[in-house]
């Protein structure tokens, strides 16, 4: 079986992480990176990882720049940038890629995965940030016109039923008691999330900011 394709131009519905505790930003040094994407996936017992791509970050390097490339038939990314930066006490972060291709799902039966443009952005505020994204067309599997936060696909055809990915957009993580810190993805591509041949995370645009302190903002779970 395979997921039903359509053609979107898509934006997101706005995401916040705030800090119920009296605290300000201008208290502390705000902080953020960004990253432009990542693969970190195990597939017939092979570890492809690429690490943070183009990776900035708001205490330097506040710019940079991938021209793309491909990590065997897992995935390909295109061009991509990135820029951090502070003024005062606030953070900016701002992460954005184009011409993403997965087709890791083809060799399960699965369709390629498409996204054309992409990109994750955060800020901080005075009692903690928010974060955005936008996604340009895809094909591969259906988004509404307005994302909402941690809006979930699934793309089925794996064994008895199960997923062969599990696509989520916009994104948004926050941590356990809040901090104010908030990472936000365009996309997290989930490879068989209730288990089977491959296992893994695939991360389209990464933006991630921290009102009050160096320690940035928290990585997602691993699941």
């Amino acid at each position: 079986m395979r997921a039903r394709v359509r053609w979107v131009a898509a934006t997101a519905v706005l995401g916040a992480a705030v800090l119920p505790a009296q605290a300000h930003a201008a208290d502390a040094t705000s902080t953020g990176w960004g990253s432009t994407g990542s693969v970190d996936v195990l597939i017939d017992n092979q570890h492809v990882v690429t690490g943070e791509l183009a990776r900035c970050d708001a205490d330097g390097p506040t710019s940079a720049r991938t021209e793309g490339g491909e990590t065997g038939d897992v995935a390909e990314f295109g061009l991509g940038a990135t820029t951090c930066g502070r003024k005062d006490a606030v953070a900016q972060v701002q992460a954005g890629g184009q011409r993403f291709e997965a087709d890791v799902l083809k060799r399960y039966g699965g369709p390629a995965i498409k996204v054309r443009t992409y990109s994750a952005g955060c800020t901080t505020t005075q009692n903690g940030a928010t974060g955005s994204i936008s996604i340009g067309t895809v094909t591969g599997f259906t988004v509404p016109s307005s994302i909402p936060a941690n809006y979930r696909v699934t793309i089925p055809g794996g064994e008895a039923g199960t997923a062969l990915a599990a696509v989520t957009l916009n994104e948004t993580v926050t941590p356990q008691p809040a901090d104010g810190s908030l990472v936000t993805h365009a996309v997290h591509i989930q490879l068989f999330p209730q288990g089977g041949p491959a296992s893994g995370d695939i991360y389209l645009g990464t933006a991630a900011c921290n009102p009050f302190g160096k320690g940035g903002a928290p990585k997602p779970p691993r699941t």
